[in-house]
């Protein structure tokens, strides 16, 4: 299995996975109804403090990056995190759900690959 990342504003691409929102805040304008997640894990998002640093620029990204992996290994919620993710893809597919307009610049996909380097 593997893990997917979709964009929650999307109408769903897969509905047949694991669907974890991995954003700290709620996204603005979605239902519970709507996000057809799974779970919400959201202790596992960048801090307050790092995500407003960030402010979604490209040209900050790779510090975003460094920051956000070094804040995961301190994470006291990180082993649970992995834990669930390892335990959901023995069965199926696992979707991170983020709010993130760039789709190539956010925390879903450091996550991603940081999920993937310590599994």
């Amino acid at each position: 299995m593997e893990i997917k990342l979709e964009r929650i504003y999307q109408q769903p691409a897969d509905l047949t996975g694991y669907r974890l929102l991995v954003d700290r805040l709620w996204p603005r304008g979605i239902s519970k109804k709507n996000a057809h997640l799974d779970k919400w894990f959201k202790e596992i998002g960048p801090s307050n403090e790092l995500r407003q640093w960030f402010g979604h620029d490209p040209a900050k990204f790779a510090e975003f990056n460094k920051r956000y992996t070094a804040e995961l290994m301190k994470n006291p919620q990180t082993p649970i995190f992995m834990q669930l993710v390892a335990e959901q893809l023995k069965q199926q597919a696992v979707i991170f759900l983020y709010g993130a307009k760039d789709q190539q610049h956010n925390q879903a996909l450091v996550l991603k690959k940081y999920v993937e380097e310590h599994l």
